[in-house]
């Protein structure tokens, strides 16, 4: 699978794609992930990628210009699933959504930045608009970042332990059930009985009966219907 990165930050990356589980997928050669400066792109030797808002206002717009020269660019050498636009308006990111993503073999993201891009970018290019939540960022490169990771971590073979992903909150519609780990006792504080009982099928009711208990606690929303 490979992502392309489009942005006028491209240094805001380079720590998140560089340890820990996005690393060693990279280095299995399970997905690519390549980030592009929009500056290489600028429309002068200023490198300039952005300009005043027609009619007035606070903040600078991206320009088309530059983002079309980039799209054109990786387009001419492949085809692409997805065009994602970072955006605070765009549809909520929820783990449906990352496993559809998670299903294509190209895909480029736009990191908005400023007041955003010129919205014939969004009519021209971009095949979806996604949004981490509803507060505003510096720019788009850490929405990025936070979807890139979610999308990867699902890709078979990027896990050690493939089960893990599918056990994960949001999975299956509910939260995680709590988990403990070594020592069974600390401070008084004891691990539930039933976890250390080895009865496999019971311990899968008592951790999908608890996973029912914190979603109803925490996220009711998710038992709507």
């Amino acid at each position: 699978m490979r992502f392309d990165i489009i942005s006028c930050q491209p240094d805001l990356l380079d720590s998140p794609f560089s340890h820990s589980i996005l690393k060693r997928a990279q280095q299995k050669n399970l997905v690519e992930i390549h980030i592009h400066d929009l500056r290489k792109y600028a429309v002068n030797k200023h490198g300039q990628i952005d300009d005043y808002a027609f009619g007035g206002g606070a903040g600078m717009v991206m320009m088309i210009e530059p983002i079309d020269k980039c799209i054109s660019a990786l387009k001419a050498e492949r085809n692409y699933d997805a065009v994602i636009y970072m955006t605070p308006d765009g549809q909520t990111l929820n783990q449906s959504i990352v496993n559809q993503f998670s299903l294509l073999q190209n895909i480029i993201i736009i990191c908005g930045h400023y007041k955003g891009v010129d919205e014939r970018v969004r009519q021209q290019f971009v095949t979806h608009e996604i949004s981490i939540g509803d507060y505003v960022l510096s720019g788009g490169e850490l929405g990025a970042a936070v979807l890139t990771d979610a999308i990867i971590r699902i890709i078979p073979g990027v896990l050690n332990d493939e089960s893990s992903a599918l056990t994960d909150s949001f999975q299956d519609g509910l939260l995680a059930p709590p988990v403990y780990t070594r020592p069974a006792e600390y401070k008084g504080l004891q691990v539930p009985e039933i976890l250390l009982s080895g009865d496999a099928p019971k311990i899968e009711q008592w951790r999908f009966e608890q996973a029912i208990e914190r979603t109803k606690q925490r996220r009711p929303d998710l038992l709507d219907g």
